[in-house]
This record gives C-alpha cells, sequence and structure tokens, in this order.
C-alpha cells in the first residue's frame, strides 16, 4: 500500500453522511477512492443513493490535506489499517454491508482465523458474570487455542473476557470507541499494552478522535460482525451488550445469552434475549461448542497457573484440600484444614483477591491454580 493511496482512503472516510454503504456503491461504479475525488460532481449525483447533496459534500472541504495528516500521524503512532478489499481485511466484516472502509489496528492480528467470539455485557458486572466469562474462555482455550476472544476494553464483562483471554494464552482483540492515541478507560492501559502484544487493539474511528457516547454504539456493529457468534453474560434490560446481540442477529451470525435469576437486574437483559427469540440460552462452553459445531483443536487437557508467591501453611492446607476435592464449603474447609471458620473466612478472602481460589455457586470454594511443589 502506498502512501498516497492510503491517503485517498483515509479522505473517502472523513466525508460527512456519506457511511461505509455509499462509499463502497461509490468505489463500485468508478473503480477507486481517488475517482470519487477526481470525479465530476454531474457525474457523481447520478450514481444511485448519493445525489446532489452528497456529491457536494465530497467538493465542500480539502479532504486529501486532512487526510494526508492523519497518515501522517498514524504513521508517527504506529497505527495501521486494512482496506475492506484488501486481503487481510477481516472476511466476516467484509460479509457485513456496513462494515467499515478501513479498520485501524495496533498489535499483530490475525483476522482470518477458524474461530472468533465476541462476548459482551454490563460494566456493573457481579462476581457470578465475571466467574462464569472466565471460566468458559478456560475451557474454550482447552480446545480451541486458535479462538480469538473480542470485546470492548470496558469494565466489567468486557475487561474480564480480556484478561481471561490472555492468560489463557489466546488472542484477543479489544474493539475501541475512539482512535488508537487513546485509551479510554485510562485504568485499563496496562490491558491495553498486552492486548496489542497478544492480539490487537481495533477501531474505525480517525486516530484523534476522542471517545464519545454515540461512538460506542457505532463501534457495537464491528464487535458483533468480527465474530462468529455474540456471547453476551449480564445486561440489564437496555444497554450495548443487548444492541451487540441485535446487530449480530441482523448479520445471521449465533447469539448466546448466560441466564439468570428472574429477579437479578443484571440478567434481566440475558433473559430477554432468550425469551424473544433472539439469543440460545448456554450454561457452558460445551453449549457454545455444539451448537457451532466446534471441532476441538488442542488436547483437552487443562492448563494450571502456578503460583509465583510463596505459600503460608494454612494456604497451602486450603489448596490442597481442594485439589483433592475441588467444591468444598467453608464448615468442611475448615474441618479438614483445622483452620475456625472466621479465621478461614479472611484467609478464603485474600486468596480469592489474588485468583488463588474461585467461589462457585452454593459458596463452595475450588482451586483457580495448582500449588507449586
Amino acid at each position: 500500500m502506498n502512501s498516497e493511496s492510503r491517503v485517498y482512503q483515509v479522505a473517502l472516510t472523513m466525508i460527512p453522511r456519506i457511511g461505509a454503504i455509499t462509499a463502497k456503491r461509490l468505489i463500485e461504479y468508478l473503480g477507486s477512492p481517488e475517482e470519487v475525488f477526481r470525479e465530476k460532481p454531474a457525474h457523481l449525483r447520478n450514481i444511485p443513493g448519493v445525489g446532489e447533496f452528497l456529491s457536494g459534500q465530497v467538493r465542500s472541504k480539502d479532504f486529501i490535506s486532512e487526510a494526508s495528516r492523519e497518515v501522517e500521524a498514524m504513521e508517527k503512532s504506529r497505527i495501521s489499517a486494512a482496506w475492506y478489499m484488501d486481503k487481510s481485511y477481516p472476511q466476516r466484516l467484509r460479509d457485513c454491508d456496513d462494515g467499515p472502509l478501513l479498520l485501524f489496528y495496533r498489535g499483530s492480528p490475525d483476522f482470518n482465523r477458524s474461530k472468533y467470539l465476541s462476548i459482551v455485557g454490563t460494566r456493573n458486572a457481579t462476581r457470578y458474570g465475571r466467574e462464569t466469562t472466565a471460566q468458559i474462555v478456560q475451557e474454550l482455550a482447552r480446545n480451541h487455542p486458535g479462538l480469538v476472544v473480542i470485546s470492548g476494553l470496558a469494565y466489567g464483562i468486557d475487561i474480564t473476557a480480556h484478561r481471561s483471554a490472555l492468560e489463557a494464552g489466546l488472542q484477543t482483540f479489544s474493539v475501541l470507541a475512539h482512535g488508537l492515541r487513546t485509551i479510554y478507560p485510562a485504568a485499563h492501559a496496562e490491558a491495553a499494552s498486552r492486548i496489542m502484544r497478544q492480539g490487537a487493539l481495533l477501531t474505525d474511528f480517525h486516530s484523534a478522535v476522542k471517545p464519545e457516547r454515540n461512538n460506542f454504539l457505532r463501534r457495537n456493529r464491528i464487535i458483533a460482525g468480527l465474530a462468529d457468534a455474540t456471547l453476551v453474560v449480564e445486561s440489564a434490560h437496555k444497554g450495548g451488550a443487548l444492541i451487540t446481540a441485535e446487530l449480530a442477529s441482523s448479520y445471521h451470525r449465533d447469539v448466546f445469552a448466560i441466564p439468570g435469576r428472574t429477579t437479578d437486574q443484571w440478567s434481566a437483559g440475558c433473559n430477554a434475549l432468550v425469551r424473544d427469540n433472539i439469543a440460545a440460552l448456554v450454561t457452558c462452553a460445551t453449549d457454545i461448542e455444539k451448537m457451532l459445531r466446534w471441532e476441538a483443536e488442542g488436547d483437552g487437557r487443562e492448563t494450571v497457573q502456578v503460583l509465583t508467591a510463596p505459600l503460608t501453611v494454612q494456604e497451602t492446607a486450603i489448596l490442597d484440600e481442594l485439589e483433592k476435592a475441588p467444591g468444598l464449603g467453608k464448615e468442611i474447609l475448615g474441618v479438614r484444614t483445622g483452620i475456625p471458620v472466621p479465621q478461614l473466612s479472611g484467609i478464603l478472602l485474600q486468596m480469592e483477591l489474588k485468583d488463588w481460589v474461585r467461589v462457585m455457586p452454593g459458596n463452595l470454594y475450588t482451586a483457580a491454580v495448582k500449588p507449586r511443589g
């Protein structure tokens, strides 16, 4: 891709009120972005779906100069881009009529692997939602090491999906609602750096664009379009996760939802998706595998994290018991380890914060890591 061609591509994305569908129609008639800017307005307005107003937009300002500055900024910030007609452009997005003309990215993504799953949900994730997300990603990683997990870097379910993918050794893509010279929320900057090394940050916004409310709705179409399926873990009765699910359905992609109690605020959206036949109800990774007919790639063996911090005698005793019998309550753990339950509660809380143990439904504990031998 030469610099001049890139400038014309970027310039085409800068014209107000000419979205991806209209821009693709212009290129279909004229052959290239360069010809769009060289064509006479009288000829432009005769193209179906363009008309006099939009033809005037092409000539209303010097988009080429503005695009030249943007390309220079991209080079300085090491931002790459995939044009919708490039071989490197995601085929799944190409199948979407409103897929972006240019997909900007930082990182080393493989856009055309065989398995992609988007995971979205509320920013106000509960422990149940976070644990369910992590468990499903870990389970999928065992059989599908080539899987790519896609989400939006937001608080709650999004960042849990990204971090779970990173820990499981999977590629993960974060689709941003702003330009790539910004990380939002700033609290996830460290995670974003890891994602760039083990996947990519993606957007269709120019590099200096700041996060604005309407941008988040626009980016959801990329989260939905990039994947074979979208999994909604937790959502209220309204929210961006539901919009992403509806977009995925409109693209004829599978939609899955984790159910919750009818009284839970953050399960209302998931339950509604199932009730309205937009999403299939799933409870584990196996459900997803069966519905997508994904065949195992790996050996199916569970990978375990190894502790790098020294264990106390009590922590070692707790993990030993949970390794022998996963899913123990505090009372039984107290009996088996000899640690009084009030003291045990505090130790378990600290171990949970360190991701050494996990709390399952029914307040049962299981080891999240394997202790050092």
